[in-house]
């Protein structure tokens, strides 16, 4: 049996991408981001190489919630020690800050691998439209 030939881009080339989240539901915008930090967009994509984009992400305080997600979605986490569960409510969180939902959203979505925080760094989160990045 003939095996796949494998072939690895010499040089990736990173460009930016800019994705405006008013229009959009936080599931489907943060899927789309996550697409784009991995590079899974790109013809020659192989998962063990890191070769996503930079993404920015416009008007997060106006992302849409479909459902009841605002009065029942609760983030969960655990200091370790017996008891030590914390909870925030998404009602509470995005009234505060609405960036670090979107971040949650996007970091979920992608794969638990050595480079994720790597992709992550790669994500930058704007309030309103007016942003100082470059982008092609």
């Amino acid at each position: 049996m003939k095996s796949q030939k494998l072939t690895l881009p010499k040089k990736v080339v990173r460009k930016w991408h800019e994705i405006d989240l008013s229009k959009k539901s936080m599931g489907r915008a943060a899927t789309k981001t996550a697409n784009f930090l991995r590079g899974k967009h790109k013809r020659d994509f192989v998962p063990h190489v890191d070769m996503g984009d930079y993404v920015v992400a416009t008007n997060v305080d106006k992302i849409k919630l479909t459902g009841r997600k605002l009065q029942q979605k609760v983030y969960y986490r655990h200091s370790g020690y017996l008891g030590g569960i914390k909870n925030t409510a998404l009602k509470d969180l995005i009234v505060k800050n609405p960036e670090e939902v979107f971040r949650k959203a996007v970091f979920s979505m992608i794969d638990d691998i050595k480079f994720r925080k790597t992709i992550m760094a790669r994500l930058k989160i704007v309030k309103g439209k007016e942003h100082d990045f470059k982008i092609d």
